[in-house]
């Protein structure tokens, strides 16, 4: 969206209290994005009364009129046309004019306004292909590092617990040689690592007719582009097949590090909230990755406090985390969300007793990392920098998921192979070491 605004000749401005216009891009899989996203549109409205604030995403999707009751709002776009947010943002007029290029805005005028807002939220299951803009080529690399380039969008599933399906529609995947063309324009700018994401990545290809895997996507990358590390984001358990595990292992260019959600290791819990696997069937997954690759990360996204939890079913799930090799857990707190299945759902869990059982999963999770980063010090390990550095350390990210403070300054984006000398409250501590020397002790990536 920053790429577009700009190719309207837009600039970036230094803060939101000085823009003219602030587009804010919402979340709303828990009430507490959506708590988040209205605070900070009457923070914006508070600081800056004369900015146009565009509301556009999940949150805009899902509620439009909530938003668009909220002072300062003057435009609230769905994701269903979040394609056009550019276009209507530029669009010369004043606060209170329907864009004239868009007959589909609908003035929420019976609103108590001085200035209506105006609405562009369509039916997202009619959208069969994903609509995305393409990545930028021909701009040098700014102090960004780890592209995040998405190829797949929407969700099949049907969990009870999640709005996303109804604010994102249909799985449907970018196709193959337009992934290959977009990793190509951020190998061309200077990147070196980029993130595939999607919202259910696993099922990347299967709209296709014939459908396609996702493996296929992962081994394409490696073939036809010269980006030198791929870094994978979320993919449910069962699309962990035996050849992406295979493929991951194989590959120095992909990072060894598998994110893996679970939400609950209580088999009553995952059937509550229609998850299509079972506790052994995910036990299974990450034993075999942990066999394939035994210093990679491995991480998982855990509920706590679902309808219907008892005490003995938290325990049920803990002791199964406990027992995986995890090296770090997402835990959040379940928040019932309006029109779920889950929220209708009897026996909630009441707020204070979810918080304490997601505090007991924090300290579960923490005990897990500290053990897994103490297992490389004194190793060497391979790190990408994440910001250019003005002071004595600079900011890094290893290739199996770690934070590394790297002692003396470096540019952004540089792949370099460090010695970890010391571990941190969050992370570790390491020196840069130079590449000959440190390649001929590398076995893969790590030793």
């Amino acid at each position: 969206m920053e790429r577009q605004l700009a190719a309207q000749g837009l600039s970036q401005a230094g803060s939101a209290a000085e823009a003219e216009l602030v587009v804010l891009n919402t979340c709303t899989v828990t009430s507490s994005a959506d708590q988040d996203a209205r605070s900070a549109i009457r923070r914006i409205h508070r600081e800056n009364p004369d900015a146009r604030i565009m509301v556009t995403g999940c949150y805009a999707q899902r509620a439009p009129a909530e938003i668009a009751s909220l002072p300062g709002v003057t435009w609230v776009v769905g994701n269903s046309h979040k394609h056009e947010v550019a276009e209507i943002a530029a669009a010369p007029f004043s606060r209170g004019n329907a864009p004239p290029h868009s007959q589909n805005f609908v003035a929420l005028e019976t609103l108590a306004r001085s200035s209506p807002a105006f609405t562009l939220v369509g039916d997202i299951f009619a959208h069969t292909e994903l609509i995305a803009a393409p990545v930028f080529a021909g701009e040098s690399i700014t102090d960004r590092t780890r592209p995040i380039l998405k190829v797949q969008d929407g969700c099949d599933n049907r969990c009870s617990f999640c709005i996303i399906p109804s604010v994102r529609g249909q799985s449907r995947s970018m196709q193959l040689e337009r992934v290959i063309h977009e990793a190509n324009a951020l190998v061309a700018a200077g990147y070196r690592e980029i993130v595939l994401s999607g919202i259910n990545l696993g099922r990347w290809g299967r709209d296709f007719a014939p459908s396609q895997r996702f493996e296929q996507l992962v081994s394409a990358l490696l073939e036809h582009t010269a980006i030198e590390k791929i870094r994978i984001s979320s993919v449910e358990p069962m699309d962990w097949s035996d050849e992406l595990i295979a493929l991951v292992a194989g590959s120095s260019r992909i990072a060894r590090h598998a994110h893996v959600p679970l939400q609950s290791g209580s088999d009553r819990i995952l059937r509550r909230m229609h998850r299509k696997y079972r506790p052994w069937h995910y036990a299974e997954k990450i034993g075999k990755i942990r066999e394939a690759m035994p210093d990679a990360a491995i991480g998982a996204d855990v509920m706590v406090g679902f309808p219907g939890e008892t005490g003995e079913l938290f325990e049920e799930s803990r002791s199964f985390i406990e027992r995986l090799p995890f090296t770090y857990l997402h835990v959040f707190t379940y928040s019932s969300r309006p029109g779920t299945p889950s929220a209708a759902m009897p026996d909630q869990v009441p707020v204070h007793v979810a918080r304490e059982r997601n505090h007991v999963l924090r300290e579960l999770a923490a005990e897990k990392n500290l053990a897994f980063r103490n297992k490389f010090l004194g190793h060497l390990l391979e790190v990408i920098t994440l910001h250019t550095s003005d002071s004595d350390c600079t900011e890094g990210l290893s290739d199996n998921y770690l934070k590394v403070r790297l002692a003396g300054r470096h540019e952004a984006n540089e792949i370099l192979p460090v010695e970890v000398t010391e571990i941190s409250h969050e992370g570790l501590v390491a020196v840069a070491r130079e590449k000959a020397i440190a390649h001929a002790s590398l076995t893969g990536r790590i030793s």
